[in-house]
């Protein structure tokens, strides 16, 4: 195929200047991941693209943004390539992007490339392999799928079957928010939705409806193609009686460019960028509002369950009436709206008494930055309260101190509360040659307890109120030691959270970051989802403490860190990246400046963190 002409061959309508997103994924051996995605970096902020790249070991996976003209031209580039040989580039015009928090949500502001182990993570078990891809589903162009569709009790069913003309069943390998506004309709054909959160929840449906599946023909579909690759693979990996497995090719984005009317698909096919869905010429809705049951499809308000954070279907005037939402799948657990508490209910106890037990250590110190705004006639809490995390070798006091300039910016909108870490750290300083003397004397002041989420194996608090010289100068990887103290620090925190009352959020700076990233992460393992609407993640790191079972932390989150090696001394900004990375992408924001190891509180960069907050006042 002549590379130079397959940008006119794939694009959609339109064409010159005009927006594009454009959609690809390429399942090859990759030898030198993170060299390719280096070349990604700087192929595509040369072009001025926008989005996202995911390069792993097994191959690529991209959805990117930007001008027709750029994305025609990386094309080129990318099939010029022979890992890209037989790629299936969906390209589509669009319009410019014009809500600047749907875009930013859906990463669809900035670039992001990054390496990962696998492109998409099928089992949430690190100890479960990966079914080998080799063994997919054999693909359907989208006639050939209409076709099966449109004569499942016909003859032609001989050509994508076996003799015998098995049954036929269709399956969708989508979230349920996807499917609450589009999915195939076939008279006679049963369609199986598996009404999942996420990916990682479909293999558990599949092996709880194998007789549902056995012996039949399954025809899977998703929204560009990857995620039905390694589902039809584990389909098929379950042996005899599986081996009829056929995928569309391209999914629903090619299925509706080959059938613009829509064909078998009723309403609107979810995407993963700026435009949140693409309809057909039927314009159908099939869609409903959670609380009315009205007709409605229309995700641009991002409005989401209070318990797992899924996007929800609220209409205008539902969003009026009420700010907590429970989706269907929680329903069904028998979760319910979350009330927010009076005064009364939430009230701060000066006198926190020390409870018994290793789960319930006790609360050393919290603060706060100012009384608990209610407003005389008791209604419901007028701002964000948000519980504060220090950083290692710091305490409540200080770092309150040291983020007043924040909490004087953000007065009108949040409360922030600050909490001692419990693991008490000895009183060290850096040894400074003295003129008068050769002995190098400890500095004056009295020592204030300073304290860690965080420390490392075999370290001992001095139980003396005295100075101690340090045993070496500082090491600013010392973070990568520190492995030890988490369950401590855990049970610690959910005593004091459930002792401080309603939270909205979380704030984490530097260890505290690291540690509020584990906190989440251990919620979502026992409760099913973080307890807080959102976290904020300012100069992290990914703590070396557990794994995160390739399972992303399902929390709206903004991530604030320095833009490049040195402007952040102590955390570098791959570090920070890097645990952006682990929590849910549609609702990951990132803010890089070039003040170093701090939290910005000029503009542009606490506009932004306003905006961020905005969302869930």
């Amino acid at each position: 195929m002549d590379a130079t002409r397959q940008p006119d061959q794939r694009r959609g309508d339109g064409g010159g200047d005009r927006y594009g997103v454009l959609l690809y994924y390429k399942y090859a051996e990759v030898s030198d991941a993170a060299a390719l995605a280096a070349f990604y970096e700087e192929h595509c902020r040369s072009l001025a693209l926008v989005g996202r790249v995911r390069v792993g070991p097994d191959g690529v996976n991209a959805t990117l943004g930007g001008r027709m003209t750029a994305l025609e031209k990386h094309i080129v580039e990318m099939s010029s390539n022979t890992l890209f040989e037989g790629t299936d580039f969906k390209l589509a015009s669009c319009e410019d992007p014009v809500d600047e928090r749907v875009a930013r949500e859906c990463g669809f502001t900035s670039l992001s490339v990054r390496v990962v182990k696998e492109l998409v993570t099928l089992c949430s078990n690190p100890t479960s392999a990966p079914p080998e891809i080799s063994s997919a589903g054999r693909h359907l162009s989208a006639a050939e799928f209409h076709s099966v569709l449109q004569n499942v009790a016909g003859t032609s069913l001989d050509a994508v079957a076996s003799a015998e003309k098995n049954e036929v069943v269709v399956v969708d390998a989508r979230n349920v928010y996807e499917t609450r506004i589009g999915k195939f309709n076939v008279p006679n054909v049963e369609t199986l939705d598996p009404e999942i959160r996420q990916y990682s929840d479909l293999p558990p449906w599949i092996d709880e409806h194998t007789e549902k599946l056995r012996g039949k023909s399954i025809l899977m579909y998703c929204t560009g193609g990857i995620r039905c690759e390694m589902a039809s693979a584990y389909i098929r990996s379950k042996g005899e009686g599986f081996e009829n497995v056929f995928q569309l090719y391209g999914g629903i984005q090619r299925y509706l460019e080959q059938f613009p009317d829509g064909g078998y698909f009723e309403g609107k096919n979810f995407v993963f960028d700026h435009r949140i869905s693409v309809g057909s010429l039927k314009e159908n809705i099939l869609g409903t509002c959670l609380i009315c049951g009205s007709s409605y499809d229309d995700y641009s308000s991002r409005c989401r369950c209070s318990h797992c954070r899924m996007l929800v279907l609220v209409c205008p005037t539902c969003q009026d009436s009420t700010k907590e939402y429970v989706c269907e799948l929680c329903q069904k657990n028998g979760k319910e709206p979350c009330q927010i508490s009076r005064r009364q209910d939430c009230e701060i106890q000066t006198g926190l008494s020390e409870p018994s037990g290793f789960e319930k250590p006790s609360i050393r110190n919290h603060k706060e930055t100012s009384e608990v705004p209610w407003s005389n006639d008791s209604e419901q809490l007028k701002k964000l309260r948000i519980l504060c995390l220090h950083g290692f070798r710091q305490n409540a006091s200080n770092f309150k101190g040291r983020t007043s300039a924040l909490a004087k910016k953000l007065k009108h909108i949040a409360e922030l509360v600050f909490i001692d870490a419990p693991h008490e750290l000895s009183f060290v300083y850096q040894p400074i040659q003295s003129h008068c003397s050769d002995k190098p004397s400890p500095p004056s002041a009295t020592p204030k307890w300073k304290f860690a989420w965080l420390i490392a194996p075999n370290s001992r608090c001095n139980t003396e109120q005295d100075w101690k010289a340090a045993d070496a100068p500082f090491d600013p990887l010392q973070y990568q030691q520190q492995t030890e103290g988490f369950e401590e620090s855990y049970a610690y925190l959910e005593n004091a959270i459930s002792e401080m009352g309603c939270l909205d959020g979380i704030l984490g700076f530097s260890q505290g970051a690291a540690m509020g990233a584990l906190f989440c992460r251990e919620q979502q393992k026992k409760c099913g989802a973080p307890k807080f609407r959102f976290g904020m993640f300012c100069s992290g790191y990914p703590a070396p403490v557990g794994s995160f079972d390739g399972e992303p932390i399902k929390l709206p989150s903004l991530h604030c860190f320095g833009n490049g090696e040195g402007h952040d001394r102590q955390i570098a900004n791959r570090a920070s990246t890097e645990l952006a990375g682990l929590f849910q992408q549609d609702c990951c924001s990132v803010i890089e400046h070039d003040m170093g190891h701090i939290i910005p509180t000029r503009s542009p960069y606490i506009d932004q963190i306003k905006d961020f907050l905005s969302r869930f006042i």
